[in-house]
Protein backbone atom coordinates (compact mmCIF):
# COMPACT_ATOMS: atom_id res chain seq x y z
CA UNK A 1 0.00 0.00 0.00
CA UNK A 2 1.27 3.42 -0.93
CA UNK A 3 1.91 5.77 2.01
CA UNK A 4 -0.10 8.99 1.90
CA UNK A 5 1.71 12.10 3.11
CA UNK A 6 0.33 14.25 5.91
CA UNK A 7 -0.21 17.23 3.61
CA UNK A 8 -1.98 15.14 0.99
CA UNK A 9 -4.21 13.52 3.62
CA UNK A 10 -5.17 16.88 5.10
CA UNK A 11 -5.76 18.42 1.68
CA UNK A 12 -8.09 15.57 0.70
CA UNK A 13 -9.89 15.40 4.06
CA UNK A 14 -8.71 11.92 5.04
CA UNK A 15 -8.71 10.21 8.44
CA UNK A 16 -5.72 11.20 10.64
CA UNK A 17 -5.07 7.61 11.75
CA UNK A 18 -5.03 5.71 8.45
CA UNK A 19 -5.00 8.64 5.97
CA UNK A 20 -7.26 6.58 3.70
CA UNK A 21 -10.89 6.96 4.85
CA UNK A 22 -12.86 10.14 4.22
CA UNK A 23 -13.76 12.47 7.09
CA UNK A 24 -16.76 13.90 5.21
CA UNK A 25 -19.58 12.02 3.42
CA UNK A 26 -19.42 14.40 0.41
CA UNK A 27 -16.69 16.13 -1.63
CA UNK A 28 -14.72 18.95 0.01
CA UNK A 29 -16.22 21.64 -2.28
CA UNK A 30 -19.80 20.37 -2.08
CA UNK A 31 -22.51 22.60 -0.62
CA UNK A 32 -24.46 19.51 0.48
CA UNK A 33 -24.27 18.34 4.10
CA UNK A 34 -21.96 21.20 5.12
CA UNK A 35 -21.79 20.22 8.78
CA UNK A 36 -21.79 16.42 8.46
CA UNK A 37 -18.76 14.42 9.55
CA UNK A 38 -18.50 10.63 9.59
CA UNK A 39 -18.72 9.25 13.12
CA UNK A 40 -16.14 6.57 12.31
CA UNK A 41 -13.60 6.11 9.57
CA UNK A 42 -14.85 3.62 7.00
CA UNK A 43 -11.31 2.28 6.49
CA UNK A 44 -9.87 1.83 10.01
CA UNK A 45 -12.91 2.37 12.29
CA UNK A 46 -11.25 5.31 14.11
CA UNK A 47 -13.72 7.53 15.97
CA UNK A 48 -13.66 10.90 14.18
CA UNK A 49 -16.06 12.66 16.55
CA UNK A 50 -14.82 11.81 20.06
CA UNK A 51 -17.57 13.83 21.75
CA UNK A 52 -20.80 15.45 20.55
CA UNK A 53 -19.57 19.07 20.41
CA UNK A 54 -15.96 18.32 19.48
CA UNK A 55 -15.90 20.50 16.36
CA UNK A 56 -17.09 23.69 18.11
CA UNK A 57 -13.43 24.60 18.51
CA UNK A 58 -13.08 24.56 14.72
CA UNK A 59 -15.14 27.75 14.65
CA UNK A 60 -12.05 29.68 15.74
CA UNK A 61 -10.11 28.35 12.76
CA UNK A 62 -13.03 29.12 10.45
CA UNK A 63 -13.16 32.64 11.87
CA UNK A 64 -9.43 33.07 11.16
CA UNK A 65 -10.00 31.89 7.57
CA UNK A 66 -12.79 34.46 7.16
CA UNK A 67 -10.71 37.29 8.59
CA UNK A 68 -7.78 36.39 6.33
CA UNK A 69 -10.12 36.31 3.34
CA UNK A 70 -11.58 39.73 4.15
CA UNK A 71 -8.16 41.31 4.68
CA UNK A 72 -6.80 39.85 1.43
CA UNK A 73 -9.84 40.99 -0.54
CA UNK A 74 -9.59 44.49 0.92
CA UNK A 75 -5.90 44.73 0.03
CA UNK A 76 -6.37 43.42 -3.51
CA UNK A 77 -9.35 45.66 -4.24
CA UNK A 78 -7.60 48.68 -2.79
CA UNK A 79 -4.49 48.25 -4.94
CA UNK A 80 -6.03 46.86 -8.14
CA UNK A 81 -9.05 49.15 -8.35
CA UNK A 82 -7.55 52.18 -6.57
CA UNK A 83 -9.91 52.47 -3.59
CA UNK A 84 -13.36 51.55 -5.00
CA UNK A 85 -16.71 52.30 -3.36
CA UNK A 86 -17.57 50.58 -0.09
CA UNK A 87 -20.34 48.61 -1.82
CA UNK A 88 -17.71 46.92 -4.02
CA UNK A 89 -15.87 45.77 -0.90
CA UNK A 90 -19.03 44.46 0.75
CA UNK A 91 -20.34 42.65 -2.33
CA UNK A 92 -16.94 41.09 -3.06
CA UNK A 93 -16.49 39.88 0.51
CA UNK A 94 -20.01 38.41 0.66
CA UNK A 95 -19.64 36.62 -2.68
CA UNK A 96 -16.16 35.28 -1.84
CA UNK A 97 -17.35 34.05 1.56
CA UNK A 98 -20.31 32.29 -0.05
CA UNK A 99 -18.16 30.67 -2.74
CA UNK A 100 -15.49 29.50 -0.29
CA UNK A 101 -17.84 28.51 2.54
CA UNK A 102 -17.56 24.72 2.06
CA UNK A 103 -13.76 24.84 1.89
CA UNK A 104 -13.34 27.12 4.90
CA UNK A 105 -15.83 25.12 6.98
CA UNK A 106 -14.43 21.71 6.11
CA UNK A 107 -10.75 22.63 6.28
CA UNK A 108 -11.27 24.22 9.68
CA UNK A 109 -12.65 20.87 10.88
CA UNK A 110 -9.80 18.94 9.24
CA UNK A 111 -7.18 21.17 10.88
CA UNK A 112 -8.92 20.96 14.25
CA UNK A 113 -9.15 17.16 14.05
CA UNK A 114 -5.47 16.84 13.11
CA UNK A 115 -4.23 19.38 15.71
CA UNK A 116 -6.52 18.74 18.69
CA UNK A 117 -7.80 15.23 18.02
CA UNK A 118 -5.92 12.43 19.69
CA UNK A 119 -5.65 10.32 16.53
CA UNK A 120 -2.09 9.78 15.35
CA UNK A 121 -0.94 8.19 12.11
CA UNK A 122 -0.60 4.42 12.30
CA UNK A 123 0.89 2.80 9.15
CA UNK A 124 -0.50 -0.59 10.16
CA UNK A 125 -4.06 0.78 10.20
CA UNK A 126 -3.48 2.23 6.73
CA UNK A 127 -2.73 -1.21 5.31
CA UNK A 128 -6.05 -2.73 6.48
CA UNK A 129 -8.22 -3.83 3.58
CA UNK A 130 -12.01 -3.65 3.90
Amino acid sequence: MKRRSLGNAMLNGKCPRCREGNIFPVAMMSYLKLTDVHQKCAHCEAVLTPEPDFFYGAMYISYAFSVALVINILIVLNYVFDDPEISVYVITVVVANFLLLPLMLRYSKVLYLYWVGKLKYDPEKASIKN
